[in-house]
């Protein structure tokens, strides 16, 4: 067994557990679901929580609902009366998703939109205290342009994958379109005067931004 492989099990071991409402969403997810990889899991979804439990938002937005795994983890930091909109395109998740956010006790305080979240995002008049993306790597200037409007000075975003397995630093990968799409996204987050952001190291690589000014 490899020393990365027994550092991820030790991590896995001195992180608090999941819920058992996660946990069996986790094993249906890689049951019934095509690509269950995209799924955050026990070490992102307990660092989304963290995140969210600090911040205390009053609404989250997430893009990319997937089968639900990341929004219950981001819900648990919502303060009272607060609200998370998760938007996912592929209609046939939605139940699997609802199913967990009603064995939760979490469904009122999450709203479920399917389809595309570029002409959803216009359509949710709310401010956003944290953001969550993680969608179609190609849209994620889209997103991050239709969003930014919506988050007040000092709110958060975090958006997912943005290493995309190590291709970001590949120059061959560049001409993928998803590659291209998480390169230019990096390189606007990294230009823009208005945000401080950070790489965190994590699974995929997460990168966490903080609006600073309008």
């Amino acid at each position: 067994m490899s020393r990365q492989v027994l550092i991820d099990r030790y991590i896995l071991d001195h992180t608090s557990p999941e819920e058992d409402y996660l946990n069996e969403l986790d094993r249906e997810t890689h049951r019934k679901v095509l690509h269950p990889r995209m799924l955050s899991g026990h070490l992102q979804g307990q660092i989304l929580s963290m995140i969210s439990c600090m911040i205390r938002p009053k609404h989250i937005l997430e893009i990319g609902t997937f089968t639900g795994y990341s929004a219950l983890c981001l819900a648990k930091g919502l303060v009272g009366g607060g609200k998370l909109h998760t938007i996912e395109i592929d209609d046939e998740l939605h139940t699997l998703a609802q199913k967990y956010f009603l064995q939760s006790g979490m469904a009122n305080y999450i709203v479920q939109h399917t389809g595309d979240a570029r002409n959803i995002i216009p359509t949710i008049n709310e401010s956003f205290e944290l953001v969550f993306i993680d969608a179609d790597k190609r849209e994620y200037c889209d997103y991050y342009h239709l969003i930014f409007d919506h988050i007040p000075v000092g709110g958060f975003l975090l958006a997912d994958n943005v290493l995309w397995d190590g291709k970001v630093v590949e120059p061959e990968a560049a001409s993928e379109d998803q590659t291209r799409g998480i390169l230019e996204f990096n390189d606007l987050v990294q230009n823009d005067p208005r945000v401080r952001n950070v790489i965190l190291p994590v699974r995929d690589g997460i990168m966490l931004v903080q609006k600073v000014a309008e």
